[in-house]
């Protein structure tokens, strides 16, 4: 296997998580009685580039179907985070009802919506017919195809390039990160601006968070990796912030080389600290899986004693972090009884791998379980206080990443 980006021979391993299903294949009662694919899901890091990737197998076409279960607006605290990012870009850029916003991976509308209410022509870029219906149900156009360098042509050949390109967790999905970069470049007017939003790997080495590996993220991504990316496209990383989203993520300001604003010291700043905590050095990644391995352990021991004590436990968020997670550990119904999920799309399906039923989150006020694992920890906050009434009667949520912790 070679590097995605710079094509260099592949020789160390991250991270291996033995052999799983695609996280977001959500099975049907019949499928169940059926065979089930499973792809080995292993890391490696590229020691001439620094990006980090999982090994070839799945194709994103098999990946992001066309009843994709995953829609953006089932989180309020992610549509808010949707809302605040637009009204900052549009005062930050002085977008109007004259400028053009593509949004690649618009997924159901939560973000482009704001723009469609506040007047701004925008389109969104979303392969999957579930979440695209959805989008165009309240008003966002969508143009139904993946992106890559072939789209961007077509956008730019039909006078569509963008003021502002936005993305969020789309750029550790796509298989061939030169072209989507590319594409980038190619759908960008000059003097646009560029802003993807990704978890930052730092952050995922730092806070032990191997359940966010899954086959759809196929790049885990520092900015160490993403520079010389953009820069092999004709593109620069100019600003950047730090987000509290998903364990932490970076959001990068990118435009053409040629454009005349200045490079941020934050940049540079960025980079020193990454070289510094190690993203450089073999060393911070070999040591990975025993930390993976202790996540894992722990949690599976705590979840062993609990059956043993006769206590029951159910899980909130059929999340791809869970499914990475519990088919890791080989855990099944005889531990965690069932999941439930807000996303009436995943309701009635059942979890790949694992196979556990996923059902409406008011089961767990009929069960009423003595534990509640928060799969989806980075909104764990946002379950506990929408389910004060579970607390109240005696039930106990606990999160496993980065480390087994009961809530609040």
């Amino acid at each position: 296997m070679k590097c995605r980006h710079c094509d260099h021979e592949l020789h160390h391993s991250f991270l291996d998580l033995g052999h799983a299903p695609p996280s977001n294949a959500y099975l049907s009662a019949t499928q169940l009685r059926t065979p089930e694919i499973t792809f080995p899901l292993r890391l490696y890091v590229c020691d001439h580039c620094w990006l980090v990737q999982t090994e070839d197998y799945a194709a994103a076409g098999d990946l992001f179907s066309r009843d994709y279960a995953y829609f953006s607006s089932t989180s309020q605290s992610w549509l808010q985070h949707a809302a605040r990012y637009v009204e900052k870009i549009t005062r930050i850029l002085n977008l109007n009802h004259e400028s053009f916003v593509i949004e690649v991976a618009s997924n159901d509308g939560y973000l482009l919506k704001n723009f469609v209410a506040a007047d701004i022509p925008c389109l969104g870029i979303e392969p999957t017919t579930s979440t695209a219906d959805a989008a165009e149900r309240i008003g966002v156009p969508v143009l139904r195809k993946f992106f890559g360098a072939s789209t961007a042509t077509e956008l730019a050949g039909a006078n569509k390039r963008a003021d502002l390109i936005c993305g969020n967790n789309v750029y550790a999905h796509v298989p061939d990160i030169n072209d989507f970069t590319d594409g980038l470049r190619i759908a960008l007017k000059e003097g646009g601006t560029i802003n993807l939003e990704f978890p930052h790997l730092m952050n995922l080495i730092r806070f032990n968070q191997f359940d966010t590996v899954y086959h759809e993220h196929f790049s885990y991504l520092s900015l160490t990796a993403v520079v010389p990316i953009f820069a092999k496209s004709g593109l620069r990383v100019f600003d950047l912030e730090e987000l509290p989203t998903h364990g932490g993520s970076l959001r990068i300001y990118g435009c053409h080389e040629s454009d005349p604003r200045e490079t941020q010291p934050v940049v540079a700043e960025m980079l020193g600290k990454e070289n510094a905590f190690g993203l450089r050095d073999l060393a911070i990644y070999r040591g990975f899986q025993r930390k993976a391995d202790k996540v894992k352990d722990d949690f599976l021991e705590f979840l062993i004693t609990q059956k043993r004590m006769g206590k029951s436990v159910a899980g909130y968020g059929a999340a791809a972090k869970g499914n990475t997670l519990m088919n890791y550990a080989g855990i099944k119904h005889d531990l965690v009884s069932f999941v439930c999920d807000a996303s009436v799309s995943k309701q009635g399906s059942y979890m790949p791998g694992n196979h556990l039923a996923i059902l409406p989150p008011s089961e767990l006020t009929k069960v009423k379980p003595d534990w509640i694992v928060i799969f989806p920890w980075n909104i764990a906050q946002e379950v506990v206080q929408q389910q004060q009434q579970l607390l109240m009667s005696g039930s106990k949520f606990v999160i496993a990443v980065p480390e087994l912790k009961v809530l609040p």
